[in-house]
């Protein structure tokens, strides 16, 4: 993809908790267009490396570039070029749907027509409507799932990472949230997501990079990664377990069957 804009750049990324190091060394390109899968174990190193790549972690030593802006450096640059969505919502409880999605459009400094529009559109699209101009403390975990992906959209990121983002959404909800981010691919931004649900991985992303241990040990397609399971491997959940040590517990967990 040499030809392609590279619009997250990780080199040498190092996160040390006392003695404890939770991300080693960790270096990719993600291009744009592209989805791009981040596998790994729990503990591995992966919500780390995120909050390192959206800013909110200062990495030990080691850069990011987001849309060609490095995070430390130029934080409000590479915030605003940038969507993020954690694993667990964490929204204001107290504003309505509506409010929230404005207040979002304030602070990137979006037109008011535009932002109020651009709020209309999302919660349609993520069937929030009905519920706009109710506060968000009375919204299940998957409509707050939702609503957390729309902020996240309300600038139209060049960027957008996300941690988990099928985490309790009902099918019909987690295929909508699939669609939206590969049209996104399309239109050129880049979409960064890490996921324990290697289908989805192995479905919708480019390449997918898996870390454990702290270490980056994959990048690739899934033919890349094929390359490098250890018995012949073909699923993303086969080559997962190869490369990370999970095949005995697989074979123990078949076995207690």
């Amino acid at each position: 993809m040499a030809d392609t804009p590279s619009l997250i750049e990780t080199h040498n990324l190092i996160k040390r908790y006392g003695d404890k190091v939770a991300v080693k060394e960790v270096s990719f390109d993600v291009y744009a267009g592209e989805v791009f899968g981040f596998l790994g174990p729990n503990g591995a190193g992966k919500t780390t490396t995120i909050k390192m790549i959206v800013g909110l972690l200062q990495p030990t030593s080691g850069t990011v570039k987001v849309a060609g802006y490095d995070v430390q450096a130029q934080p409000l640059q590479a915030k605003s070029a940038s969507g993020y969505v954690p694993d667990t919502p964490n929204l204001y409880a107290k504003l309505t749907g509506r409010e929230l999605l404005r207040f979002v459009g304030d602070l990137y400094n979006m037109d008011k027509k535009q932002a109020a529009q651009r709020a209309d559109e999302l919660l349609r699209m993520f069937d929030l409507a009905a519920a706009a101009d109710d506060t968000v403390d009375s919204y299940s975990h998957g409509m707050q799932q939702k609503t957390s992906l729309a902020t996240a959209l309300m600038h139209d990121p060049k960027v957008l990472v996300l941690d988990e983002p099928t985490v309790g959404l009902d099918p019909k909800s987690a295929r909508l949230i699939k669609d939206i981010l590969r049209q996104m691919a399309e239109r050129g931004a880049t979409v960064f997501l890490s996921t324990h649900i290697l289908e989805i991985a192995e479905r919708m992303c480019d390449r997918i990079g898996i870390i454990n241990k702290g270490e980056l040990i994959a990048v690739g397609t899934m033919g890349e990664l094929r390359t490098l399971g250890k018995t012949g491997e073909t699923s993303l959940e086969d080559i997962f377990l190869g490369l990370t040590g999970g095949a005995e517990m697989a074979e123990i967990a078949e076995i207690l069957k």
